[in-house]
């Protein structure tokens, strides 16, 4: 069974990730499905787009760790992390508005691509995080560090990113950063679809219009990170955080 679908409903198309097994962790080709799908979608066949998955544990638990055993230079860190920001990048510039079904665990690349989405639909057990700090000791691109800011407040990525937990729907709901909560994964993938196929009837210029001034709200350049993702990526610790997944074990961090 392929690791994606995309299903083409008429006025709308949906990309479901499609590794329940694995908690919908994403392999490079699943990124780049989801890359390729929201710069290439048509917005005079298609009114939205709706990201949706299998399986009732995650959305997307974030990247598939066995991707980072090959890496071996600060170019393979600057590399994944530009792929991450394209895929994000293409999200949230689709040409039509992205509806994202959230359920379970949303975490890692998951959790960048449904911020860069127009609007999240939950479950009540949607748990969003960036366990990083914990899993790999890897960082966040400046980029998706200001976008998370954005959408959940500073103190709040702090807490997320410096702790290693995870937040709850209901914290979501109230920052905003979901929208409607629907009891039932189903139930939530036909409530992203139905507000995706409502948008048919609602006027594609002024839709177009609102989503790219929004985004010029948030064009100031960012600061330089190479420097961090380098020190992270490319540090013992970070080696021992992907041995340690693999041999199922506590990491051991040294801050080397």
């Amino acid at each position: 069974m392929a690791d994606f679908e995309i299903i083409d409903h008429g006025e709308i198309c949906e990309l479901r990730l499609n590794r329940p097994e694995s908690r919908n962790s994403l392999t490079f080709e699943m990124y780049q499905a989801v890359q390729s799908l929201c710069a290439e979608v048509d917005p005079v066949t298609h009114c939205a787009l709706v990201l949706t998955a299998e399986g009732e544990k995650a959305f997307a638990s974030g990247t598939d760790i066995s991707n980072f055993k090959t890496f071996s230079s600060p170019q393979d860190a600057i590399d994944y992390e530009a792929m991450i920001g394209r895929v994000v990048d293409a999200v949230a510039s689709c040409a039509v508005p992205v509806i994202a079904s959230l359920h379970g665990v949303v975490a890692g690349g998951g959790a960048a691509i449904a911020a860069a989405s127009d609007l999240r639909i939950a479950t009540p057990t949607t748990r969003f995080g960036m366990p990083i700090a914990r899993t790999l000791g890897n960082c966040l691109s400046i980029a998706n560090l200001r976008r998370l800011t954005e959408m959940l407040g500073e103190s709040r990525v702090r807490y997320l990113m410096l702790t290693a937990q995870f937040v709850e729907c209901d914290v979501l709901t109230q920052s905003g950063f979901v929208s409607e909560v629907i009891d039932g994964v189903a139930a939530c993938d036909d409530r992203a679809r139905a507000l995706a196929l409502g948008m048919a009837d609602l006027a594609p210029r002024t839709l177009q219009a609102t989503r790219i001034g929004l985004a010029r709200l948030h064009e100031a350049a960012l600061p330089d990170d190479q420097d961090l993702i380098e020190s992270c990526y490319m540090s013992a610790d970070f080696q021992e955080g992907v041995a340690a997944f693999f041999e199922k074990r506590k990491a051991v961090w040294r801050g080397m």
